[in-house]
């Protein structure tokens, strides 16, 4: 029975400090949906009985078949609290009646969907977690555990599936603590590493009531409090100090009836947590497993919760029994909503730290400040993160957050997309909301109105939004966009699609269309060749891609996918072994460069945003001086610019002295480089890694003879002929896989790694199971059907999951086509229907 009603929910939107925006993150497969069911079942939306079978938030068939979640999906949840259950809210938290809201996001665990992730953590506040107590953190659960905090996201934890602890690892206390000792070690140990100073302390620990300790299938869980409660009367000391003692090195021996901070070594004498906490719980789930009721009944009338069971409940056996009796006693929501009322921000707290990460802008404009105050009456910000595809096939949701301001339906707004420049007409629309509507999971429901702190769904406003926007105001001129998403996955694994029959090419060209919206990370473009390329961030992500564009987003008509293709990147290994020069057409001006490979590390430093276009020259130069030895003033005022894509990897920089005319050719130059560094000289790929050196520049007085198109073929020609003479290379992506596996697995996983041209770096063994980590870097090329064969070698015991990683120089010389490196040239340049051989340096460089 739904215990709320829209119009509810719609009052509860107005009272902020009462709102809580938090998504679910982990790794693949470790409970996040069948957890969020326990709260969608505590707010009434589905049976208590179904908790943890149904995962509500699975609303595709695919995710419900394949038993993983693949897109975000969000949820609204209305809960009415008790006064004694907020009785202990801490002093620092602001609160306003009885009434929450939480708007839930529950995002994949999978490493191909990490960007649905980013999606829902940037219009969320707060992280749930999820880490299972027997694999412990594995690779994703940090992976997006930094990204919650580079998002200024505020994580608490759970450790779920404890129930494996009881029935299927049967171990005793003292292992199990340990066990969950080492697993809140291992995310702390993450959190510390990725912390922002902005957030302040980030920790979890269960004595503070930040851990949680959960089994979503069996839906129950509980946090210190709940035990704390139990035992503070019986001792007779209050709820905080009796918290302290049940975690730690706290022991108590009930025959002397003395606590100690050390074992004493005596029989009786064991750890409160042990002693208080798991030892009970053990007990009860024993003597149901054992329909042992006569020593079952007796334990559960002194705990009081024998008579909130049904008469029913009392004939169950077995492990029904078992799971009615611990959903009675510990119930998993009173445990969750404790955790995320107490220490998750509302979007008042938490918009004070996060302005200076969400907006582009200065910070003391107006609409920072009212981001900062969440001020609903403010001016309109909302940022829209990602587009729902909505039962009616081809129309989407556009789905966000509102961070200043109040949002209307029917309202008039400038819908500014990821390249808008303040005063520019560019990539900015005007257009009307049609309605507003509230994310139900399964449903959408329409409301007049939606006040800042909450997220929202927007429908006819898909035909002006790609991916992400920013929606202000139709006056509000002056703001800037939120900044844009930054993702920690990049799509290089490329398949060409066509249609089996040429008249369905528009239809085909609609879904890819379609397609780009659906998902925050899929690129579909068109190659110079006509070929339709759709590239994604791994195997399972092109697969569901693929699907979708089929099934929904053109009806069913039949395509043709070629073999994924990887993308590679060229770059060079030397200096240029002499300077290169190149005349232009009408021979009257001349341009001297060198190719140099860059520093160690720069490259990096430039794809995560150590190094940008936009850095105070200043800054930057220091940080170039110190790092890398360069000249102070090179680094601040001599750079020219960076590509591909001005942000790329690769650089112009100015060696000139004394040149004249030198700035009047700049733009010149930086289009030329621009367009050389997306199609490098080898096989048409982009460039990475290159510094492009200018030495001396001889020009035409005329100002008309030194215009654009006489210098920007040039400028182009003169990069590739210095990048051929300066050992080019290509570069190849690497993935690192982690496979989990048990010892007898081992042999069968070296063997298949060292086939694909992998690499082994670490195998470590979880302490207390048998299970081994094995890290390994695997060349993308090789990865297509890794997962097959990983498995067939093994029978089915290894668990491989990979992400992109770093890109690897192939030693090879592309330029002899006999060699490795060479036929991959040569496939790609086939591909890509351009002449087969690499051009020889003279059609580049001219002689004096």
């Amino acid at each position: 029975m739904v215990k709320f009603s829209i119009d509810e929910l719609r009052r509860q939107m107005d009272h902020n400090k009462n709102i809580r925006n938090m998504s679910v993150i982990a790794h693949v497969d470790h409970g996040k949906s069948t957890l969020t069911d326990s709260l969608v079942a505590a707010a009434g939306i589905i049976a208590q009985e179904n908790a943890g079978d149904a995962r509500l938030t699975d609303t595709r068939q695919d995710e419900q078949d394949r038993c993983i979640t693949i897109k975000s999906t969000g949820i609204s949840l209305f809960y009415e609290m008790s006064d004694e259950d907020l009785a202990r809210l801490p002093k620092t938290v602001p609160r306003d009646g009885n009434n929450y809201l939480i708007n839930l996001i529950d995002s994949p665990g999978h490493v191909d969907f990490s960007s649905e992730v980013t999606a829902a953590l940037r219009i969320t506040d707060g992280a749930l977690v999820v880490v299972d107590c027997v694999e412990g953190v594995c690779v994703q659960t940090e992976t997006v555990l930094r990204q919650a905090l580079g998002e200024r996201i505020k994580p608490v934890m759970t450790v779920n599936k404890l129930d494996r602890c009881f029935l299927e690892l049967m171990l005793d206390g003292e292992e199990a603590y340990q066990n969950f000792c080492r697993v809140i070690e291992n995310a702390n140990v993450i959190m510390a590493t990725y912390t922002d100073k902005a957030l302040g302390d980030v920790q979890v620990a269960p004595e503070k009531g930040t851990v949680c300790f959960s089994a979503g299938l069996h839906n129950w869980a509980f946090t210190l409090t709940v035990f704390a409660k139990m035992y503070a009367s019986k001792f007779g000391i209050d709820q905080d100090a009796m918290m302290a003692k049940l975690w730690g090195d706290n022991f108590f021996d009930p025959k002397e009836k003395k606590w100690t901070k050390k074992n004493t070594g005596s029989k009786t004498c064991m750890r409160a947590f042990v002693q208080f906490c798991y030892e009970p719980i053990r007990r009860v789930i024993e003597a149901a497993m054992n329909d042992n009721k006569d020593k079952l009944w007796p334990m559960l009338e002194k705990l009081q919760v024998k008579d909130k069971l049904k008469p029913a409940d009392l004939d169950l056996l077995g492990k029904p029994l078992m799971k009615r009796v611990m959903q009675t006693w510990l119930p998993a929501d009173v445990a969750l909503l404790e955790m995320i009322i107490y220490h998750l921000p509302s979007p008042a707290t938490a918009q004070k730290y996060r302005v200076d990460t969400l907006y582009e802008g200065p910070l003391d404009d107006k609409y920072a400040e009212a981001i900062r105050n969440c001020d609903a009456s403010g001016p309109l910000m909302l940022y829209v993160s990602k587009m729902i595809p909505t039962a009616d096939k081809g129309r989407f949701l556009a789905f966000g957050r509102v961070f200043s301001g109040t949002v209307q339906t029917g309202q008039k707004v400038r819908i500014m997309g990821p390249n808008y420049v303040p005063g520019d007409k560019k990539d900015l629309y005007i257009k009307s909301i049609q309605r507003t509507v509230l994310c139900m999971g399964r449903r959408q429901d329409s409301v007049d109105n939606v006040p800042c702190g909450n997220t929202v769904a927007m429908v006819g406003l898909d035909a002006f939004i790609q991916k992400n926007a920013t929606i202000t105001g139709e006056k509000e001129e002056e703001a800037h966009t939120i900044k844009a998403m930054k993702f920690s996955v990049s799509p290089v694994v490329r398949v060409a699609v066509e249609c089996k029959n040429s008249q369905d090419l528009p239809k085909l060209v609609e879904g890819l269309k379609r397609l780009s919206k659906s998902d925050p990370m899929v690129q579909c473009q068109i190659e110079e060749t006509g070929e339709h390329i759709v590239a994604g961030a791994g195997e399972l992500h092109l697969e569901i891609c693929l699907k979708d564009l089929q099934e929904d987003f053109m009806g069913g008509a039949e395509i043709r996918i070629s073999d994924p293709v990887v993308s590679f990147r060229e770059t060079v290994q030397g200096t240029s072994d002499h300077i290169c020069m190149s005349k232009s057409p009408n021979k009257h001006n001349r341009l001297y460069f060198q190719a140099v490979a860059m520093d160690e590390g720069l490259a990096e430093a430039i794809d995560n945003g150590d190094v940008t276009p936009r850095d105070d020259p200043k800054t930057r130069g220091r940080y170039l001086a110190d790092t890398y030895g360069w000249d102070k003033d090179l680094g601040a005022k001599k750079i020219w610019c960076f590509g591909p894509d001005t942000t790329g990897p690769n650089l112009i920089v100015d060696m000139c002295k004394g040149v004249q005319y030198l700035n009047e050719i700049k733009d010149s130059c930086v289009a030329a480089f621009q367009w050389a560094t997306k199609e490098g000289v080898l096989a048409e790929e982009n460039m990475r890694g290159i510094k492009f050196e200018i030495h001396d520049v001889v020009l035409h007085t005329d100002a008309i003879h030194r215009g654009g198109g006489q210098i920007i073929p040039t400028c182009r020609r003169v990069l590739y002929a210095s990048a051929l003479c300066a050992e080019p290379r290509l570069l190849e992506p690497i993935y690192l896989v982690e496979i989990q596996a048990p010892e007898q697995a081992l042999g069968g996983i070296y063997s298949t790694v060292t086939q694909k041209r992998g690499m082994v770096i670490e195998e470590t063994q979880r302490p207390g199971t048998p299970i081994y980590n094995i890290k390994a870097y695997l060349p993308v090329m090789e990865s297509f059907g890794f997962t097959g064969t990983l498995r067939a070698a093994t029978s089915g015991q290894a668990f491989p999951q990979s992400v992109f990683d770093h890109w690897e120089v192939l030693n090879s010389d592309p330029l002899n086509p006999d060699s490795q490196s060479g036929k991959i040239v040569l496939d790609i340049r086939k591909r890509k229907g351009s002449k087969p051989n690499v051009p020889p340096i003279t059609e580049y460089e001219d002689k004096l």
